[in-house]
């Protein structure tokens, strides 16, 4: 398989001494691309960092998180935008709205939010997004402007069918990671991922968060790898009804046509 794991931590201090044997496990793996999440100033400049060491396999995203927002000062901003301008950048974010646990001030949120949709559109680069209990909020902003973006993904999708649809109705991709695996708190978004268009769905692990609680034998750590991105896919399939292989070919030229990464 050639899969594209379009959201992993890889700045994160639990890849610092093995991030070579993580990779070429991945690859072993069948991942093919991964796409480095930026979340503050320091894991956007490791991603361009790691970004130009190994192009072959990695690209990044640059935006600060709702939970940092409250630091995205006016000179944080101009380093956004230059390394978002930087070829190896395939979006803008991580960014979008946390409402559920507001460890910075919603308000601020929003206006940091708004600073990186402008920022998208000036750039012509898609999103890379976060909503967690900020749903009415955050689509008011991202339909006004919608017209003005190339696209985007709503990454790490956990939450109801009415929050799908109007993504789904703004031609978002909807990303999906081993959320969907918890046989615990999974069960709605195992019930939702049908109603995925094939041409919308992208997969993540955003590691080294949400290990799959479906890998056997379990690890013997909590972190989770690109590697696991398998599990994922294979979730997917029993939960979509469709051929692993087939959403292995989907999701990679989904990520292909939004991010302009992965297989040939």
């Amino acid at each position: 398989m050639n899969l594209v794991d379009i959201g992993a931590n890889l700045s994160h201090e639990s890849f610092s001494d093995d991030l070579d044997i993580v990779v070429t496990a991945a690859q072993a793996a069948g991942v093919s691309h991964i796409i480095i999440t930026g979340t503050d100033q320091k894991s956007n400049e490791a991603g361009l960092s790691l970004s130009q060491a190994r192009p072959e396999i990695f690209s990044f995203t640059a935006g600060f998180h709702p939970h940092v927002a409250e630091s995205l000062d006016e000179n944080a901003l101009l380093s956004v935008r230059a390394l978002a301008s930087e070829d190896k950048c395939v979006a803008v974010g991580e960014t979008g709205l946390d409402f559920n646990r507001n460890l910075s001030d919603p308000e601020t949120q929003l206006k940091v939010f708004e600073e990186h949709l402008k920022l998208a559109a000036e750039l012509g680069k898609p999103l890379f997004l976060h909503q967690r209990d900020a749903h009415p909020e955050f689509i008011d902003l991202l339909r006004r402007y919608r017209d003005q973006i190339v696209g985007g993904v709503v990454h790490c999708f956990t939450d109801n069918q009415q929050a799908l649809e109007d993504y789904l109705a703004l031609d978002m991709y909807i990303g999906i990671t081993g959320w969907v695996c918890d046989e615990r708190r999974g069960t709605n978004l195992q019930s939702l991922v049908g109603l995925i268009p094939s041409d919308r769905l992208l997969i993540e692990t955003d590691s080294p968060y949400l290990l799959p609680r479906t890998i056997r034998p379990k690890p013997k750590t909590r972190r989770n790898e690109p590697k696991h991105l398998i599990e994922v896919l294979y979730t997917l399939s029993r939960c979509c009804g469709r051929p692993a292989e087939q959403l292995s070919l989907q999701t990679s030229e989904n990520a292909k046509r939004l991010f302009g990464v992965g297989p040939d």
